[in-house]
């Protein structure tokens, strides 16, 4: 994904140093161009040689070695440079980027990028709360830098507060958010619902279905990739929270219902892939039907049709698309939903073809629109939902 990409690490003295060698692994995977700037006291912590036999590229300490080709090294790699990342940023570091001081190949080196730059604090708690230091930190937002949050926890010097580095794998996630794809969907406002609904039916039973969301979660996670802003509503699963997406989580199928009109006004587009539980225990009286467990006899009546009431009441301008998952006459059986709900697009799959449905990473859907029906093979969920955003991007 991160392939022609070229990412700088710059690394200073602290012990989350040692961290960052996980960080260009799994840059180096997605095929980027890894570029490790290490400051003298970083070298303390970890050798430049990890680096060097985890990138392919010579590691960068000295502004004045001479085993370079012939060019003026920090410049050179500074108009490479998509990204610069400086993790962990000690409490020098981070003065030394906020007042523009220039001494040594990572300084010079950060003050020649034009590229997006990342701080990540990571220090002892009385560092980090020093006003000093949230002055310096004022200072890089002021000048365009992102500053992330260190994390909370037990830290080297024995001390427990903020001040930690954020592990390896959310560093990874900020870096893919800006390179990994072109933000193609910025300005579009996105609503994904996701997972199943659990109606109950005592205290401790309820209804549900097998949905795992990660196909909601995989096309919240793609949209946001791409610029969208995004808001994904989940039903109760098994999956990480998402970065970059605002999370609402929510258990029954009425509150899925209030968390998607209250929003639904201001979205450009809406797609439900969430598998909500088709009945719940009756209280009212509208359409049920009658289920019996055992010695027990279960009234029930119909959940909220989410997709049917936003159909009705989209606003002009606004797309919709609904998921549908069927064991026979898929195609069928989809289309009629088109009209019936007055929506633009259903993704359909068939549980019973290989790959598909629910729990796994993979799946085979087909598109299908008023004036077109695009079969697509077995794919992962994440390069699924890729080809569903820009089917609806091309069809806006």
């Amino acid at each position: 994904m991160l392939k022609g990409k070229t990412v700088v690490l710059a690394v200073s003295g602290g012990i989350a140093a040692y961290k960052i060698a996980s960080l260009a692994s799994m840059l180096k995977k997605q095929h980027a161009d890894v570029q490790v700037i290490m400051t003298r006291n970083a070298t303390n912590f970890i050798n430049p040689i990890t680096f060097e036999s985890l990138t392919g590229n010579k590691c960068l300490v000295d502004t004045f070695d001479r085993n370079f080709q012939h060019s003026v090294e920090h410049v050179a790699l500074a108009k490479r440079a998509d990204i610069f990342m400086a993790a962990p940023a000690t409490a020098n570091v981070i003065a030394k980027l906020a007042h523009g001081l220039a001494d040594d190949m990572l300084t010079t080196t950060a003050l020649a990028c034009r590229c997006k730059k990342i701080v990540v604090p990571a220090m002892n708690t009385n560092m980090y709360e020093n006003p000093i230091v949230q002055d310096n930190l004022d200072l890089c937002r002021k000048y365009g830098m992102e500053v992330l949050e260190p994390a909370v926890g037990y830290l080297a010097c024995g001390d427990t507060g903020a001040g930690k580095m954020p592990e390896p794998e959310e560093l990874f996630d900020h870096i893919m958010q800006e390179l990994a794809f072109e933000k193609d969907l910025a300005g579009k406002k996105i609503l994904v619902t996701a997972g199943p609904t659990r109606e109950a039916v005592d205290p401790v039973r309820f209804i549900t279905n097998h949905s795992t969301g990660k196909m909601g979660y995989a096309i919240a996670e793609a949209a946001a990739r791409r610029g969208a802003e995004v808001t994904l509503v989940s039903g109760p699963v098994s999956l990480p929270e998402l970065r970059f997406v605002k999370m609402v989580h929510i258990t029954s199928a009425r509150e899925m219902f209030e968390a998607v009109t209250d929003v639904s006004g201001e979205q450009d587009i809406i797609i439900k892939a969430a598998a909500v539980a088709d009945y719940r225990p009756s209280h009212v009286g509208t359409e049920k039907t009658k289920k019996t467990d055992g010695d027990m006899s279960i009234e029930l009546e119909r959940t909220d049709d989410i997709l049917a009431y936003l159909g009705s009441h989209r606003r002009e301008g606004q797309f919709l698309c609904g998921f549908s998952m069927e064991t026979q006459n898929m195609l069928e059986n989809s289309a009629k939903k088109l009209e019936k709900k007055h929506i633009d697009m259903v993704v359909a799959n068939n549980l019973k073809v290989e790959g598909a449905g629910f729990g796994t990473d993979t799946n085979v859907v087909t598109l299908i629109t008023k004036d077109s029906v695009t079969e697509l093979e077995k794919m992962t969920k994440l390069e699924a939902a890729h080809r569903i955003l820009t089917v609806i991007k091309d069809m806006m």
